[in-house]
């Protein structure tokens, strides 16, 4: 029998822009395990992996204890890296948490499992409104426009809505990094060549989107930061200190 519902982090270490995030330290323990030991909270999932192809990163989960699995080292991105291990695992369902995102927690995991509950939806995801304006023109934040019934229609780099006419009511949301596949969702997109929508923002869920799956949104109340730079390790560090 098929199980549900498996969490797959990737995790490489020559990120462009902060080379070894994976294993910076905050508060005193990399900040990949900060992200598998909230992801294996969840009532969700039957187990949680992380995927690599650094053997650095393959030792540091060993030492705490986590799960780990070695991949190639020629995926172009971390969908890919994930559905190396989708293949041969069985489970229906792929939760995609991104190994930056120290502040992810486990309702946030359930919450996208919950939301492929609806037979419409191929992949599920969730976006924050945005409340510090600094964060519109930053492009590693990434901008969700959802229609009525919480489906995605677009995201940018850019601020979107563009509010021509300058109202204040205007709402702005900001992608976080997590999905979740249907299992041949996942395998078929990575068959997929990349889209132009893609290639022009260099964000994997528009070819999702370019190719007619539906991916559903639900908004969380709940604040993360993805660390692309050694400032956001600093501000994911001072966030910690100031709420936990």
């Amino acid at each position: 029998m098929q199980k549900k519902a498996i969490a797959i982090i990737p995790a490489r270490y020559n990120s462009t822009r902060f080379k070894g995030k994976s294993l910076a330290l905050l508060k005193g323990k990399p900040v990949i395990q900060h992200v598998y030991e909230s992801v294996r909270k969840s009532r969700s999932l039957s187990d949680t992996i992380i995927a690599t192809d650094d053997k650095r990163i393959f030792k540091a989960v060993q030492d705490f204890s986590g799960k780990a699995l070695m991949t190639s080292s020629e995926h172009r991105s971390g969908t890919d890296r994930i559905a190396e291990i989708a293949k041969k695992l069985d489970y229906s369902i792929i939760v995609n948490v991104q190994g930056d995102e120290p502040l992810i927690k486990e309702s946030m995991v359930n919450d996208v499992v919950e939301l492929l509950s609806d037979k419409r939806a191929h992949i599920a995801t969730l976006v924050r409104k945005i409340e510090n304006k600094d964060e519109l023109a930053d492009k590693n934040i990434v901008k969700a426009v959802i229609d009525k019934e919480g489906f995605a229609l677009y995201f940018s780099r850019f601020p979107i809505p563009f509010n021509i006419n300058m109202e204040n009511d205007t709402i702005y949301y900001k992608h976080v990094g997590i999905y979740c596949y249907r299992r041949d969702v996942l395998l078929s997109l990575t068959k997929m060549p990349q889209s132009p929508l893609e290639k022009a923002e260099s964000l994997e869920q528009l070819r999702a989107l370019e190719n007619g799956f539906k991916i559903k949104v639900k908004e969380t109340k709940d604040e993360t930061i993805g660390v692309d730079t050694p400032g956001d390790l600093e501000k994911a560090e001072k966030w910690l200190n100031t709420y936990l």
